[in-house]
């Protein structure tokens, strides 16, 4: 299993996360999918070239994300990469 360039906060029950990574916990749960994977996806989408808003639309279109989540999750991984 290849190394995630970007990867998931691991977030507690006792923690109020900040920032984009506070939709995380409902968009594991709304989508029933780790965080990981929805990261991962976002990273791929980046790679290829899409801007922000092509990659939020992507999500929103192919995956039925929400617009908050969407952006939320492409927000943070590009935090991330620019780290």
């Amino acid at each position: 299993m290849s190394q995630s360039r970007v990867t998931a906060p691991q977030i507690s029950a006792s923690q109020k996360p900040k920032g984009p990574a506070s939709y995380f916990p409902s968009i594991e749960e709304k989508y029933g999918e780790p965080m990981q994977h929805w990261i991962d996806l976002a990273v791929q989408l980046l790679d290829s070239g899409l801007s922000h808003m092509e990659t939020v639309n992507h999500l929103k279109e192919k995956h039925q994300l929400g617009h908050g989540h969407a952006n939320a999750i492409v927000a943070y991984v590009k935090a991330k990469l620019a780290e």
